[in-house]
C-alpha cells in the first residue's frame, strides 16, 4: 500500500493531473478538489465556487461534493505547498491516511488493545478496495476511520464525544449521515435505565446538532446559493452539472430505464430506510459490533440503490465490517469516568 502511494504522489509533482488524459493522472480528480477547496476557504472563507459565476462553462471538477470539514485535509497543501518538496510532504493522500491510521490507534485503544482477527486486517488493510483508496484517492478511508473511531466512542459510553466526533464525519461526507440513527440507538440501550438513557442521548444529540451548526452556518452564510449548489443539487443529481457517479449498481442500472425506473430506485432506497428503521427497533443495537454492522448494511444498500453511486463507494460497508469483527474481538467495555458536557459517567 506504501509503495504505490509513493510512487503516486511522486509522480504527480510532473503537473499531469489536470490534463484531459485521466489515463496520465497521478491522483484520483478528489485529491486536487479537496486541496483547492481548502484555497478557496483560505481566500474566500468558503471551499465552494459560484458555478455559474465562471468565465466558461462548468464542468465536473469545479464542484466540491463534500462538506466544509473536508478542505480541513487540503490545508496542509494551501499553506506549505508550493515547490516540489513540499508539494509531496502535503499531499492530501496523506493527510487522510495520517487521519484513518489515528482513528484506528484511537479506536484500539478505546477497545483496550484487542487481538485483531485475521480477516479484520485482511478487510481493512489488505482488501484490493481499500488498497486502491489508499493509493489514488483517500477521503473514504478518513471518512470511514472517524466514523470507526465515533462507534467505540459510543460503544465505551463517551456519548457526547462521540456525538462530536460523528459531527465531523457528518460535516465532512454527508453520505454517512444515517449512521446518526444508529449510534443514537446504541448509546440509548447501553445507558440501560430510562433516565440515563435521556441524558447520554440527550448529550449526543445535542453535540451533534450543535457542532454540525456551527461548521456548516458560517461557510452557508457565506454563499449560500454555491453551498446549496455543491453540497445538495449536485450529489443529488440536480445541479448545473450532473454527478459523473455512474457504476452500474442496481439503482443506476433500474434508473437507467426511463423516469418509471428512476422511481423504483428512489422507491426501493425508501423501503431499505423503513426496514433499517423496523431493525434497529425489534433489534437494537447493544454493543459497538453490532452498531458497525447495521451501519455497514445500511450504507450498503443505499450505494448499491441509489441512482447515482460509484463501486468505490462500497469501501465503507467493506471496512466497518472489519471493524465489527474487531469490535466483537474486544468483549465487554467498561464505561468512562466522564464524557463530553457531562461530570459523571452515563
Amino acid at each position: 500500500m506504501l509503495c504505490p502511494l509513493v510512487v503516486l504522489v511522486i509522480r504527480r509533482l510532473t503537473g499531469v493531473d489536470w490534463l484531459i488524459t485521466p489515463g496520465s493522472w497521478a491522483a484520483q480528480p478528489e485529491v486536487w478538489v479537496i486541496e483547492r477547496s481548502a484555497t478557496l476557504l483560505l481566500q474566500h472563507g468558503t471551499p465552494y465556487v459560484d458555478v455559474t459565476a465562471l468565465d466558461r462553462p462548468p464542468e465536473v471538477n469545479d464542484y466540491t461534493p463534500y462538506g466544509p470539514v473536508m478542505a480541513l485535509f487540503g490545508l496542509p497543501r494551501a499553506i506549505f505547498g508550493g515547490n516540489p518538496v513540499t508539494d509531496a510532504l502535503t499531499d492530501a493522500r496523506w493527510m487522510f491516511a495520517l487521519a484513518a491510521v489515528a482513528c484506528v490507534l484511537g479506536a484500539l485503544r478505546l477497545l483496550h488493545r484487542p487481538r485483531i482477527p485475521v480477516l479484520s486486517a485482511q478487510l481493512v488493510l489488505a482488501c484490493p478496495l481499500t488498497a486502491l483508496t489508499w493509493a489514488v484517492a483517500g477521503p473514504d478511508l478518513a471518512i470511514a476511520g472517524l466514523l470507526v473511531l465515533a462507534c467505540a466512542l459510543a460503544a465505551t459510553g463517551r456519548a457526547g464525544w462521540s456525538g462530536f466526533v460523528l459531527a465531523l464525519v457528518i460535516s465532512a461526507k454527508l453520505i454517512v449521515a444515517p449512521a446518526f440513527a444508529v449510534l443514537a440507538v446504541l448509546i440509548w440501550v447501553q445507558a440501560g435505565k430510562k433516565t440515563a438513557g435521556r441524558a447520554a442521548l440527550g448529550r449526543f444529540v445535542t453535540t451533534v446538532a450543535g457542532t454540525t451548526l456551527v461548521l456548516h452556518l458560517p461557510v452557508y452564510l457565506v454563499d449560500p446559493r454555491a453551498f446549496t449548489e455543491h453540497v445538495l443539487r449536485f450529489p443529488l443529481g440536480m445541479g448545473v452539472v450532473h454527478s459523473p457517479a455512474a457504476s452500474p449498481l442496481p439503482g443506476h442500472l433500474l434508473a437507467e430505464l426511463g423516469p418509471a425506473g428512476r422511481v423504483l430506485a428512489l422507491v426501493l432506497v425508501g423501503l431499505a430506510a423503513v426496514a433499517m428503521l423496523v431493525w434497529l427497533a425489534r433489534r437494537p443495537p447493544a454493543t459497538g459490533s453490532a452498531a458497525l454492522v447495521r451501519i455497514a448494511v445500511g450504507l450498503g444498500a443505499l450505494i448499491l440503490l441509489t441512482p447515482a453511486t460509484r463501486y468505490g463507494y462500497l469501501v465503507y460497508p467493506v471496512i466497518l465490517l472489519g471493524a465489527a469483527l474487531t469490535f466483537r474481538a474486544a468483549g465487554p467495555l467498561r464505561p468512562p469516568r466522564s464524557d463530553l458536557g457531562s461530570a459523571t459517567s452515563s
